[in-house]
């Protein structure tokens, strides 16, 4: 049985800083009958635009100036009738779990087929799921894993490390300094530096690199 329709028109905000990407999501939008409120090019004007209108949804790119992840948290928090719903190139899991702890109840990737965005829309008013289906699978791989987060050190002894752990031995992984890891998840460099210091106690490594070098080798 098909969802019963949601009345129309429905009111969204657009944060892209990519105006030829603002245009088509607009253009896609108005067609299935929405009213777009505002646009705007960063996350701080992004979240004016959402005080400011109020709308159903607001989309947010991820990774346009000031933090797409840091205009949803605010919003999320102080715009509890309102949905956030992220819109980006991002697979990358790291984005998906920093966007979902920070409220948003979507996620969805930009080359989604115009005609099924505003579907997708619709249906996180009504409580749904928004995330594309290969994300969906890394995510309850995510869950599935919780608890049994563990590396095995070459004296055979196994340490847990917390998620949160993980994704900073991760991130350091890819090359990532602490400024940078502070930004990709959302938090401070100092608490960047607590989870790094708690990771090399808990791995028994004197540097970062030798805990890379743990992690490839795992």
């Amino acid at each position: 049985m098909s969802a019963e329709p949601i009345a129309q028109p429905l009111r969204v905000t657009l944060a892209d800083d990519h105006p030829p990407t603002r245009a088509g999501i607009r253009r896609a939008l108005e067609t299935a009958g929405w009213e777009v409120c505002a646009e705007s090019p960063d996350a701080k004007a992004a979240y004016e635009m959402a005080v400011a209108h109020r709308p159903d949804v607001v989309l947010l790119d991820i990774h346009m100036p000031g933090s797409g992840v840091a205009a949803a948290e605010r919003i999320s928090n102080e715009l509890p009738d309102t949905s956030v719903v992220m819109l980006t190139v991002s697979r990358n899991d790291v984005d998906l779990f920093a966007a979902l702890r920070a409220g948003a109840s979507g996620y969805l990737l930009k080359d989604i087929d115009p005609d099924r965005l505003s579907p997708a829309l619709e249906g996180v008013l009504r409580g749904e799921a928004a995330l594309p289906r290969n994300l969906v699978a890394r995510l309850m791989e995510e869950f599935r894993g919780r608890g049994r987060r563990r590396m095995t050190l070459p004296n055979r002894k196994a340490v847990n490390l917390t998620s949160r752990e993980w994704e900073v031995l991760e991130l350091m992984g890819q090359g990532l300094r602490t400024a940078d890891i502070a930004e990709r998840l959302q938090v401070s460099a100092v608490t960047v530096r607590t989870h790094v210091s708690s990771i090399l106690r808990k791995l028994h490594v004197p540097d970062r690199a030798a805990a890379v070098k743990l992690l490839a080798e795992r």
